[in-house]
């Protein structure tokens, strides 16, 4: 580990199940705890090198919170995708979703025809979106068309709607709340959202700050840092929407969409993905060469309401196995007909949840000597040793759940970590 990467530790948790909302009704949740967990963990921080190969392996962060689902035991398995933003190619419906925003940014006419949205790719100008005559054809390009309607990328013209989308650090406002708990009242039908309960799973969060290192003058729109951040999206002043993401070595993360309802039927989720898309394009384009992807979270091909993330395309779905990537085209076949899918080996997918979880992991005793806990901590000075030296790895049932944990961050990445073991396993 470079004496200039971060120190990520994480302080390693008892896996559990939990009930599902992917299989039960809309605001409901599943009868039994059928949801199950390979591995959790609460990280006390963490390199985005380290996230991003977290990510990379299946896990996903809630806040500080990390977990990694067991596909095969779960009544919904949830896979790992990402969209490759260089080659995404918005189709008609999503290019005439953002042209439709910019022209009620623009023009406040609220229209419901689109003369944008056709076959042939083409918007009209001024600024893209004129509604007099002589209109001449502009080809549509995401990264230019996201900013069409935004204030601070207008020239000539005076919008009807002032809109702004800000980048910021994940942090705290009355305001973030306020949106969140609409929108959790109004979306999702839940009316008791704590000030905590926002702090913990949408501002808090692990990621060290880590500079971007881009090969000339950074663009002023886009990020220095890698790290977590909220997109916020502001119309006439107002907060009407955020994205909660995180930008890493490889890719922009979608952690979380709110919106206020009264905005619902401009699909600002879907934006969102367009808008994120297009970030990832950008940094790219700026010489940040390896951010080339849309982490869209999981797909879950048994719940009709995530399928939509299938949409864009080209996207890839994470072996649940080796962690190599698959086109989603590909996988669909075997996704129709399993319940568990195997990519690259089609034999081990099963057509019912599995009863039992893996095995446990045997992980080499030379790699475990490379494995390190955190002994103490003195004048902020962490002690350390191999795990294979700790109290808990002398009792069985915590070694299960060491080796499980281990086997769940593989190998290389697990020796790029500091556990603590301080808590319940």
């Amino acid at each position: 580990m470079s004496s200039s990467t971060p120190i990520s530790v994480v302080s390693l948790l008892r896996a559990h199940n939990s009930t599902c909302g992917y299989c039960a009704p809309p605001g409901e949740r599943s009868e039994t705890a059928s949801s199950y967990h390979r591995s959790e963990c609460l990280a006390m921080q963490l390199s985005c090198h380290v996230y991003q190969e977290m990510i990379d392996r299946g896990w996903r962060r809630s806040g500080t919170y990390c977990y990694k689902p067991d596909l095969r035991r779960s009544c919904c398995p949830q896979y790992t995708i990402k969209l490759d933003a260089l080659e995404f190619k918005p189709s008609k419906s999503q290019r005439k979703l953002l042209n439709r925003w910019n022209r009620f940014v623009i023009h406040g006419d609220g229209r419901e025809d689109d003369p944008m949205g056709g076959d042939s790719k083409t918007r009209t100008s001024k600024a893209g979106l004129s509604k007099g005559k002589g209109k001449a054809n502009h080809n549509f390009t995401l990264t230019d068309d996201i900013h069409t309607s935004e204030l601070s990328f207008l020239k000539d013209e005076t919008p009807a709607h002032t809109f702004e989308v800000i980048l910021e650090p994940a942090s705290y406002t009355d305001e973030k709340f306020a949106l969140y708990k609409s929108y959790q009242k109004e979306i999702h039908h839940e009316a008791k959202e704590k000030e905590s309960s926002f702090k913990r799973f949408l501002v808090e969060n692990p990621l060290v700050p880590q500079s971007i290192a881009y090969p000339s003058e950074r663009p002023v729109h886009l990020p220095a840092n890698y790290g977590a951040y909220h997109q916020l999206y502001r119309l006439d002043g107002k907060l009407v929407a955020m994205g909660v993401i995180d930008i890493l070595p490889s890719c922009i993360s979608s952690v979380y969409f709110m919106y206020e309802k009264e905005w619902e039927r401009f699909s600002l989720g879907k934006l969102s993905a367009l808008r994120e898309a297009a970030l990832a394009r950008e940094i790219h384009e700026a010489g940040v060469e390896d951010v080339k992807y849309l982490y869209m979270g999981f797909y879950v091909h048994s719940c009709p309401k995530m399928r939509y993330k299938g949409d864009f395309s080209p996207s890839y779905l994470a072996d649940p196995e080796d962690y190599e990537w698959y086109p989603l085209e590909m996988c669909r076949p075997l996704l129709d007909k399993y319940h568990y899918a195997c990519f690259a080996h089609p034999e081990r997918s099963l057509e019912t949840p599995a009863a039992t979880s893996d095995p446990t992991p045997a992980i080499p005793p030379q790699i475990l000597e490379k494995v390190q806990h955190i002994v103490e901590i003195r004048r902020r000075t962490i002690v350390a040793a191999p795990i294979t030296s700790s109290e808990e790895w002398r009792l069985h049932r915590d070694r299960e759940s060491i080796l499980v944990a281990l086997g769940a961050f593989g190998e290389r990445l697990a020796q790029e970590v500091l556990f603590d073991l301080s808590l319940d396993l």
